[in-house]
């Protein structure tokens, strides 16, 4: 096992609090990243164009979020987590409440690429702060914990931005999520001192962050678990950008409709996020892994066979559960490639978004073949990668 950084703390002396308030700032960039799915027809009404031209707003926020988190995670290594995340939710901040003022289609989607852009620095950073922070032992929990945000603001976006949109308007959806963002700005600024260390470990000295990337790439051990994310990525952003359509062919759905019945895909980790880190921590990651992944390629499998609504309600929180049972705990293991875990967890956050935006294309490129058999292509890969991750991982802790 590789030798972590504890900040001089014992398993037993944590505090999750600062994981909890830091996590709020992942919550917000991911509800904003997802609230525009099921808005698509109304915008496409809004701005006189095709549904496809606006769809364009959610690859297009990926995109820019994927690339540029090879840039902001090692600068934390430089300039500090703080300054880093600070920036971010500045920059975040102020460009979603420009997209609000949008007068086109094609200013909203430059809007949402420079808002990715912008927003890209955020969850990297809080893993490599966890990583300073926690040892080994209960890092699983307090990435449970910060997981658990992720997932919930993909869901509750989806869900609540078709709830306040019907209420208010648009607008005011993205107005409201950029008062949001400067509110959680403050708070983390007010816990600053119990959140950051005084001495943060800040590298004075420049490094050619590509030789970085290397070095890491370097270990098999690291290409293995970098391929798992990318992977189980492109599943779950594949299978999750089409299930608003997959709702509303199969069973009528309207908008509204279709972000509750997508809101379970965040229920279990927002609420059992903690307990999963726990659990994780207690009986390896060797074995949670493969258990992680088998479970998300039976939920597709099973959506594919057209069950009932309630039944298909239930296996989307089921395939949130398998992704809380898988990506965290390469999160993990990937906070102890290098010292720099900066740049470990860029290459974490960019081969994860890369794999969200592939996932989609290559489902879109497949569907031709029929919604129902795409996802059980999908599932079969996953169930395929299920078996081989009993092996790939059988070492780890």
């Amino acid at each position: 096992m590789y030798k972590l950084i504890t900040n001089d703390r014992t398993a037993t002396d944590v505090s999750m609090f600062p994981v909890y308030i830091l996590s709020l700032a992942t919550f917000i960039v991911f509800f904003q990243g997802f609230m525009v799915a099921p808005l698509l027809p109304l915008l496409s009404e809004q701005f006189g164009t095709t549904t496809r031209h606006v769809s364009f707003i959610e690859p297009s926020y990926l995109l820019g979020y994927g690339l540029f988190t090879l840039v902001y995670a090692p600068l934390s290594d430089r300039f500090g987590r703080f300054r880093i995340i600070a920036l971010c939710l500045i920059i975040f901040s102020v460009l979603t409440l420009l997209t609000a003022y949008a007068h086109g289609i094609n200013q909203m989607i430059f809007l949402r690429l420079l808002t990715g852009i912008g927003a890209a620095g955020i969850a990297p950073t809080t893993i490599s702060w966890i990583s300073d922070r926690y040892p080994y032992e209960k890092r699983g929990h307090a990435l449970g914990i910060f997981f658990g945000n992720m997932a919930g603001g993909t869901a509750f976006g989806s869900s609540a931005g078709a709830l306040i949109t019907s209420l208010v308007g648009w607008q005011w959806l993205f107005i409201g999520v950029a008062s949001i963002a400067l509110l959680i700005l403050l708070l983390i600024v007010m816990y600053q001192k119990d959140i950051f260390k005084a001495n943060e470990t800040v590298r004075g000295v420049k490094e050619n962050i590509f030789l970085v990337f290397c070095n890491i790439l370097s270990s098999g051990r690291a290409r293995h678990t970098y391929f798992y994310v990318l992977f189980n990525g492109m599943f779950h952003g594949g299978i999750f950008a089409w299930l608003a359509y997959f709702f509303y062919r199969n069973y009528g759905l309207d908008e509204l409709q279709i972000g509750l019945a997508l809101l379970g895909y965040g229920i279990p980790g927002l609420l059992l996020g903690p307990l999963l880190g726990k659990l994780v921590d207690h009986y390896g990651r060797q074995r949670i892994i493969p258990l992680g992944l088998f479970l998300g390629a039976l939920t597709v499998l099973l959506l594919s066979q057209n069950l009932n609504l309630a039944a298909s309600c239930v296996l989307v929180a089921l395939l949130s559960l398998g992704f809380d049972l898988s990506h965290p705990l390469f999160a993990a293991i990937v906070t102890t490639f290098s010292a720099q875990k900066g740049a470990a967890t860029g290459l974490f956050a960019f081969f994860l978004f890369s794999g969200y935006g592939l996932g989609s294309l290559l489902l879109s490129l497949i569907v031709n073949i029929g919604l129902e058999s795409a996802f059980q292509v999908f599932g079969g890969c996953l169930l395929l990668a299920a078996i081989c991750s009993i092996f790939v991982f059988r070492k780890e802790k």
